[in-house]
């Protein structure tokens, strides 16, 4: 029972970071990296496609991405997405391909980003801590079902302990993250 229930939160903990580090891969650090096109959807014959899907992504540069589309008359509809994101790129369409541009960051934009990666992390540890509280919830509920007091216990320190470690995960990332956005 208890261990049915430390597995479940484990499982949650873990998704929980692993979006942490894709919401983390999406913010641009002055370096070009496909992953910051993840959120950005294009219209794709009626239905919204991630760009990645109707396109290759390239880095042909350090801070240049090449986006070149199956088909062509996709090249239009993939440069207003990107104006239309929240990216703040100036996409460049050639014809043939779309290059993205990632400027340097100036001080300012890197503390407003590290004040970014700081809000996903907390947000992470919010939800690390709520998976944490139902986890408890349900191994106090077992005292009706006749568990031992001493089980429920340990149950409840394990939790915690596995919170612990999911906190400093989350710590690592945001530290590693922050690094590379403060990085000139």
């Amino acid at each position: 029972m208890i261990k049915d229930i430390y597995k479940k939160a484990e499982e949650k903990m873990n998704k929980t970071l692993h979006n942490l580090e894709a919401e983390l891969d999406t913010l641009k650090a002055g370096r070009a990296n496909p992953h910051m096109l993840d959120r950005v959807e294009v219209d794709y014959y009626g239905s919204m496609m991630p760009i990645n899907q109707v396109g290759n992504i390239t880095v042909p540069e350090p801070r240049m991405l090449c986006i070149t589309p199956w088909e062509k008359p996709m090249l239009k509809v993939i440069e207003k997405a990107i104006q239309k994101s929240e990216l703040g790129i100036n996409p460049v369409n050639d014809g043939t391909m779309i290059r993205l541009v990632v400027p340097e960051l100036t001080e300012e934009t890197r503390k407003n980003l590290v004040k970014q990666v700081k809000k996903y992390g907390e947000e992470s540890k919010v939800a690390i801590r709520s998976i944490r509280r139902d986890a408890n919830d349900k191994i106090k509920n077992l005292k009706k079902e006749d568990v031992p007091e001493d089980e429920i216990k340990k149950g409840e320190e394990d939790m915690q302990k596995l919170t612990d470690q999911f906190i400093v995960k989350v710590d690592k990332a945001l530290e590693t993250k922050e690094k590379e956005v403060m990085t000139i």
